[in-house]
Order: structure tokens, then C-alpha cells, then sequence
């Protein structure tokens, strides 16, 4: 074996592994299709109708490696106590690859979105729904927001931990050069993950001309100790109508990284809530663990 090959070999696992941590843990299934389109703790009820006090069904979008269930086993019920009509969908799935999703390519995931926005917004008879994503699923709505009429159809995107401007994998992406096939490999196989590595032409594509559309509000929230979307100031947004929250800010001694901030973080919770109803908002500090 060229020694160039045997050398590529454990960079592409070092990638692999660091994106990784952005998989929610996979809970067997034993019908993933069933078990993505059933409801769940309340969610994924398409006979749920928005009420006056919150008019907008939420849309879920999970993160690479995720899927529509286990990204959300604490977040969706979360919301649904509180009167939300939840809905999360699976996305960028590759063939003979079951539950971990978002690895296909970027634009196909946003049409996706773009089509289970429609069948949401026409089951709840809602005329706008809010988004709220995890890591990819932060960003790739605003390839729909920007390119498929998105923005007439939402509200509001809230991120957990969006890799908005690309990610360096702490660096590592910056290693591809380096390898010959390395770039090539990672797009092939994986054509998701390819398009998040900063500098990819569709960030350049996605970022180019501004960050954000007019007519949606953007909420980004982010941890000082995220290792996967790197580094997290890359995260934020610039435009109009586009808060960035850190979540340190609000309560310093907040340790989540790039996975429990959706996975488990009521700090995180309580702040997309405050995005989500802004009008009612409460302030969001460490004791809004237990609310």
C-alpha cells in the first residue's frame, strides 16, 4: 500500500470519530420508519392544532449522525408540555445506512425540509412554522430560508450549536490538504460532512451576499466548549434580526459542549423557548434548569 493511503487512513477515522460526537445515542428501533413517523411523548402528532398562545407548530431538524427521534428525546417533550404542537423530521440519509441521517448531501437535506415544512404547515392549517436545529440542523435551514421561498413559510430559526460558517473539526479539516484523496474521499462518502468543512463551496455559496433573509428571526445559541462546530464564534450570524447567545453568558458555570446542549441542557431549553415567545420571555440564568 502507498504510504500516502496507509496515511490517509487514520486521518479519515480521526474525522469521522470527531464528528461522531455529534451522533444523539442510537436507541435500537426495530422499524426505524415507523418509529420516525410515530408520535413520541406528544411529538410528531399530526392531528395537533397550534393554539392562540403559540400559533406555530415548531419543526425539529437534527444534526449529523442524528436522527428525527433520539436528537430530540428530552427537547421535543420539553416544548410540548408547554403547548407546542412538535414535529422533527429525518433528513440526508445515505442507502443501507439506518438512523444515523444527515450525510447526504446539503441542498438535497434542504429540500427535504422545504417538502416536510409544507406537510406540516398543511396538517396544523398553520401559515408559518418556527424551526429550531442542532449543529447541521441549525444551519441547513437557511439554504431553504434562501434558495427554496423558506422565508416566506417560517418565523423564526433557532440554532443549537450551528456550524453556520463551517467547521475546522478543532483543526483537523485543515489536515485534508495535506493527504492526496483525503477531500475527495470525505465528499464521496459522506457528502454532508464534506459540505460543512469551512471553505466548502457550499458555505461559500450559503454565506455569500449575507447571512440572513429578510423576515425571519435567528437565534443562535452557542457553549464556549464546543469541540465539533469549531471554533464556536464561527457559529454566529450577522444581520438584522439575528441574536447570538453564549450560553455562558448566562449561566458561567454551564459546561454542555456540542452534543448536550440539545441533548440535555434546560439552560439551552429555557433560551429557545424565550426565542421561540419572545413576547413572554423570562430571563434565562442557571436556575432555569428547573423551570
Amino acid at each position: 500500500m502507498l504510504p500516502w493511503k496507509r496515511a490517509l487512513r487514520p486521518l479519515v477515522a480521526v474525522l469521522l470519530a470527531a464528528a461522531v460526537t455529534l451522533i444523539p445515542t442510537a436507541a435500537a428501533h426495530a422499524d426505524s420508519a415507523n418509529a420516525a413517523s410515530a408520535p413520541h411523548s406528544g411529538w410528531n402528532n399530526y392531528s395537533c392544532k397550534p393554539s392562540t398562545a403559540h400559533p406555530r407548530p415548531v419543526v425539529l431538524v437534527h444534526g449529523t449522525f442524528g436522527n428525527s427521534i433520539d436528537n430530540w428525546l428530552a427537547f421535543a417533550p420539553y416544548l410540548v408540555k408547554r403547548g407546542y404542537c412538535v414535529f422533527s423530521l429525518d433528513y440526508g440519509q445515505l442507502p443501507g445506512v439506518p438512523f444515523f441521517h444527515g450525510l447526504g448531501p446539503i441542498e438535497k437535506s434542504a429540500e427535504q425540509l422545504d417538502a416536510y415544512v409544507d406537510k406540516v404547515l398543511a396538517a396544523t392549517g398553520a401559515s408559518e412554522a418556527d424551526l429550531v436545529g442542532h449543529s447541521q440542523g441549525g444551519m441547513m435551514p437557511r439554504y431553504y430560508l434562501k434558495f427554496l421561498g423558506g422565508a416566506d413559510k417560517v418565523n423564526a430559526l433557532v440554532g443549537l450549536a450551528p456550524d453556520n460558517h463551517g467547521t475546522t473539526l478543532l483543526g483537523l479539516a485543515k489536515l485534508l490538504p495535506y493527504f492526496p484523496g483525503a477531500e475527495d474521499l470525505l465528499s464521496n462518502a459522506t457528502p454532508g460532512l464534506a459540505d460543512q468543512m469551512a471553505g466548502s463551496a457550499f458555505l461559500t455559496k450559503l454565506n455569500a451576499g449575507g447571512d440572513t433573509v429578510p423576515g425571519v428571526r435567528y437565534t443562535v445559541i452557542s457553549t464556549r466548549y464546543d469541540q465539533v462546530a469549531t471554533p464556536y464564534r464561527s457559529q454566529y450570524l450577522v444581520g438584522p434580526d439575528v441574536r447570538n447567545v453564549l450560553l455562558q453568558d448566562l449561566c458561567p458555570v454551564d459546561l454542555s459542549e456540542h452534543l448536550a446542549i440539545a441533548l440535555l441542557d434546560r439552560i439551552a431549553f429555557h433560551e429557545v423557548a424565550n426565542a421561540l415567545d419572545p413576547a413572554h420571555a423570562k430571563p434565562t440564568n442557571c436556575a432555569s434548569v428547573f423551570s
